[in-house]
């Protein structure tokens, strides 16, 4: 049977389900009576159980089974929730995951799952439920599936037992049950089946199968949507009720009412078929720019009109590619709750995950690339940063650590701000370790001692774990955020802890700049870095240790020459401009010739040749065809 056109669907649904699983297991961990976070946990397994059978992934199917028995363990009250079964469902889980990449890459489901079927069948004591007999209008239930029939009746669904009856001259049996199936799940809920899923799947039946279905659909619409399938010889449909566990039938009413809610249409788009798409837009920005150009240098003045119609669409238009390329920070940030609960226990500490800001959002390349480097900051935070019950206790601390990852939008730019209250970093160990790697601080700054940690192989770890301690994070942590345009900072107090915050543009594709001159170049610099412009004059320009300083805020800044610093000639420019930027926690004053205004630009990559220029992070195309370079202010200061 062909599958491939729902694989995406399955795959996707199945990830999203396992994200659900891990987040509600991680709840009923700490609230083990809550019994509609059990309901919850029930449908999403469930769910993945009957999409893996349905698809041919059997061993996916088995051990969600095996999962449902202890699960439902936990409902009847005949299993303790314990960090131990916990841990276990976790492992699960993780295999799932695992199967699911493992499809996704074109191979199969199978990875050895007997180990962990064994240990689900250790700690389930619970009889399998009777079978119930598909040819009958009574089917014996077990009490979670009784309860979810309970629970959908007081929703206003209906309960129906639907019987298929396949053609006798069917080649694949398998085939038509897959179709009556997906059919059927796409105006309501299978809960149960007999034969099994599984059994379903490998056509293990004679020529009937009995469904036990949830749906909002009165049954005619159900019975004559199923006999449209080819080589289905009848459908039966009974409406049944759950006043008793057999369910006994009842006599159907001549129409339900439509009770589900009413969902905003939505399309799944592919992600290159997206990118394409902002492409395009970023053209267009760039064709807008240049007819703005030519009407102004011919006099054009007919053309203003149009032209300003056609800026406020391409605004529009680039405003709303944008917000479809953004993700809420919560894809990520919801991974890390399950992290951080397996750090605990194997580190045997008490540790608390704070999240704040889940809808921030940022650009979806962002998103797929912030993960990493967050993964190790959280890894240190707890082996490094949090103290153990008994140190916190002594030191007179709540014996439970706190983590704490905040998000929030600022300006042009994303923030994501990781703290924890642990023992903080020691600015005398930096030094000591500095020192044995022949690195002298003399004349550093605490910030620029702090900035140590993010030496390749720089570690404050006495102790090599497999957590952490090989000075192979940090120095990764750096690199990247560098490369997404972003900047870095730590703040510490020993004893009370560490916050790293890490500032990233919002989008990677069309940005706000100020185009400056500098030694004949023209060149862009984004307003998100900018904090003023302001004249140059000679007297306001100082000396100290040799660099050129001024004094703004109450604070002494350095001067960058940019001319000096590109390597381009002086233009001897009576006029100039000192342009305040910020760049995290570093403040520095850009010396250009000339201000050009502000523009609306496209970023285009350097490409393979111009990759080593680390002062510029791309490059774009004016109005009238330069290509104009833009600065990585951030690298300059």
């Amino acid at each position: 049977m062909d599958t491939s056109q729902y694989m995406e669907i399955f795959l996707e649904e199945t990830i999203e389900n396992l994200q659900n699983l891990n987040g509600s297991l991680l709840q009923l961990e700490k609230d083990p009576g809550n019994k509609d976070r059990m309901s919850e946990i029930f449908r999403a397994a469930h769910t993945i159980k009957g999409m893996a059978a349905t698809m041919g992934f059997g061993r996916m199917a088995a051990l969600t089974h095996k999962m449902e028995d202890v699960l439902s363990e936990f409902k009847e009250g005949q299993l303790e929730v314990t960090q131990e079964v916990i841990t276990l469902l976790f492992r699960c889980l993780d295999t799932l995951e695992n199967m699911a990449n493992s499809i996704r890459e074109g191979e199969t489901d199978d990875l050895p799952i007997g180990e962990l079927m064994e240990e689900l069948e250790l700690i389930s004591f619970k009889d399998e439920p009777a079978a119930f007999d598909g040819n009958s209008s009574e089917m014996a239930l077990n009490e979670y599936e009784l309860s979810i029939i309970q629970h959908a009746e007081t929703e206003g669904l209906n309960v129906y037992q639907v019987k298929v009856m396949i053609s006798e001259s069917t080649l694949l049996k398998a085939a038509r049950a897959f179709l009556v199936v997906q059919t059927l799940e796409e105006s309501g809920d299978i809960i149960k089946s007999v034969p099994e899923a599984e059994e379903i799947e490998r056509g293990s039946f004679e020529n009937s199968i009995s469904l036990l279905y949830l749906s909002g659909k009165d049954a005619a619409f159900i019975r004559n949507t199923v006999m449209k399938i080819s080589e289905i010889d009848e459908v039966i449909v009974r409406q049944v009720s759950s006043k008793n566990q057999s369910l006994k039938a009842k006599p159907l009413p001549e129409q339900s009412a439509e009770v589900h809610k009413k969902q905003q249409p939505s399309v799944r788009v592919d992600l290159n078929k997206l990118d394409m798409f902002m492409n395009r837009v970023s053209e267009l920005v760039i064709c807008r720019t240049r007819l703005e150009q030519i009407g102004s240098m011919n006099g054009m003045g007919e053309l203003e009109e149009t032209l300003e119609q056609i800026a406020r669409a391409t605004t529009d238009l680039q405003e709303l590619v944008m917000k479809i390329r953004m993700l809420p920070v919560d894809v990520i940030l919801s991974r890390f709750p399950r992290m951080v609960r397996d750090l605990s226990v194997e580190l045997g500490k008490d540790i608390e995950l704070v999240i704040s800001g889940k809808d921030t959002e940022l650009d979806r390349v962002l998103i797929d690339e912030i993960g990493e480097p967050l993964i190790h900051i959280l890894r240190n935070a707890a082996d490094h940063g949090i103290e153990t019950p008994q140190e916190r206790s002594a030191l007179g601390k709540s014996p439970a650590g706190r983590i704490t990852i905040s998000a929030w939008q600022e300006g042009t730019s994303g923030v994501i701000r990781v703290e924890d209250d642990g023992r903080g970093m020691s600015l005398d160990q930096i030094r000591s370790k500095a020192a044995e790697k022949g690195i002298n601080t003399q004349g550093m700054s605490d910030s620029e001692i702090m900035n140590l940690i993010f030496i390749q192989g720089f570690s404050t770890s006495d102790v090599i774990t497999d957590i952490s301690g090989r000075g192979v994070g940090m120095d990764v942590v750096k690199t990247k955020i560098a490369g997404l345009g972003g900047t870095l900072d730590v703040f510490t107090e020993e004893g009370k802890g560490t916050a790293i915050t890490i500032k990233l543009p919002l989008t990677l594709q069309i940005i706000k700049t100020l185009l400056v001159m500098a030694g004949g170049e023209t060149m862009a610099v984004s307003l998100g870095y900018i904090d003023r412009v302001i004249d140059y004059k000679d007297n306001i320009i100082k000396k100290t240790n040799n660099l050129e300083v001024i004094a703004y805020k109450d604070a002494v800044i350095p001067i960058v020459r940019l001319d000096r610093r590109l390597g381009l000639e002086d233009s001897g420019s009576s006029k100039r401009y000192i342009i305040i930027v910020k760049a995290g926690e570093k403040t520095a004053g850009l010396v250009v010739d000339a201000l050009l205004g502000q523009k609306e630009i496209v970023i285009k990559p350097l490409g393979r040749t111009l990759l080593g220029l680390k002062e510029y992070i791309g490059a774009t195309i004016l109005g009238d065809g330069r290509v104009t370079l833009i600065l990585d202010v951030a690298a300059l200061v």
